[in-house]
């Protein structure tokens, strides 16, 4: 086993197995993006973007739809690949996770940091004290999926420590 498999978990939570962490992970991902898209639809909501700050309301809405139904497809692709041990449909979730995890801190700093400068400190601290604690918890479930995914990685040969490249073939 490879200096970086000695700091992945080897478990979920203490007591369960990383299939069923990887499960409650894709699982989890679906439901919040139905939940996100339902909100979106029908509250109306102040959305804007990072970069494109200019953009109409409606077509911000339907970015985010576009990639709250990507998230149920990649989430969906998580659990058939954790179901079928097949680290490719995982391979989506675990990349594009990472990314996520990236742009959902900035969110959560850019939106804090706005809402101090507007001198609304009480939804300021509320927005980054929630949103740290929604980000370790991100975080928690994208490294239980990847530790799975590293197993079925070392189980199918293709680790770096399984094979000797270097061996002639006779």
């Amino acid at each position: 086993m490879g200096e970086c498999a000695k700091c992945l978990p080897r478990n979920f939570c203490c007591c369960g197995s990383l299939r069923l962490g990887t499960l409650v992970a894709g699982i989890s991902g679906i439901i919040l993006a139905i939940i996100g898209i339902i909100v979106i639809l029908l509250v109306n909501v102040d959305l804007k973007t990072i970069v494109l700050d200019w953009l109409p309301k409606w077509i911000v809405q339907i970015i985010i739809v576009i990639n709250l139904v990507m998230t149920i497809i990649i989430s969906s692709l998580l659990i058939a690949g954790t179901l079928k041990r097949n680290m490719y449909l995982m391979a989506p979730w675990i990349i594009l996770g990472f990314m996520l995890a990236i742009g959902l801190l900035v969110s959560i700093l850019r939106t804090s940091i706005n809402f101090y400068i507007e001198h609304d400190n009480l939804n300021g601290s509320l927005w980054l004290v929630l949103g740290l604690i929604a980000f370790v918890v991100y975080c928690y479930m994208w490294l239980i999926a990847f530790s799975f995914f590293y197993i079925i990685y070392q189980e199918s040969g293709r680790g770096a420590y399984t094979k000797d490249p270097f061996r002639r073939q006779y």
